[in-house]
């Protein structure tokens, strides 16, 4: 085991037990990337933003607990194809296909409405999944971690070496 999985275990756990969470773990690095293509040409970037590895494990640990407690407890139906492990676009696809098909083969009509979700989670009111979450009896320690965590994240704009704000 490496030396440094003890110390950050422990600091983990305090902080989802505190529910503070450590400054420069909520600060993101946003930094230009080359895509492709000639460097000088601006198009050829995209943003990425470069957080702390111990936020990053923390955040993996608080998603695996997450989703344990929504499969665990029956919240997510097994309809549910997005953001759902071992589903995707393609299961949804081939599932919606074999009812259609169904149906078609009966002579009943269907109609077919496809929306595009694809920036959901960006545009999810926090306070209502967070809401959600507490409602579903998630552990009030995770819960407010994910508040505390939602609500204090920061980004800061990095160019070679200089970095704003």
């Amino acid at each position: 085991m490496d030396v440094r999985a003890g110390p950050l275990s422990v600091i983990c756990h305090r902080s989802w037990e505190s529910e503070e969470i450590p400054a420069d773990w909520k600060l993101a690095s946003v930094t230009a990337v080359d895509k492709k293509g000639l460097g000088e040409d601006l198009r050829n970037y995209r943003p990425v933003g470069l957080t702390s590895v111990p936020g990053k494990i923390v955040e993996k640990i608080i998603l695996a607990a997450v989703g344990r407690h929504l499969k665990d407890n029956a919240i997510i139906r097994h309809s549910q194809h997005g953001f759902t492990k071992g589903k995707s676009c393609l299961t949804n696809l081939i599932s919606s296909y074999g009812k259609i098909t169904h149906l078609g083969d009966e002579g009943k009509v269907v109609d077919v409405v496809f929306w595009d979700f694809s920036k959901a989670f960006d545009t999810v009111p926090h306070g209502v999944l967070l809401n959600k979450l507490s409602n579903s009896e998630m552990s009030r320690y995770t819960v407010r971690w994910m508040k505390n965590w939602l609500n204090s994240r920061a980004q800061r704009a990095v160019v070679n070496v200089a970095a704003s704000g």
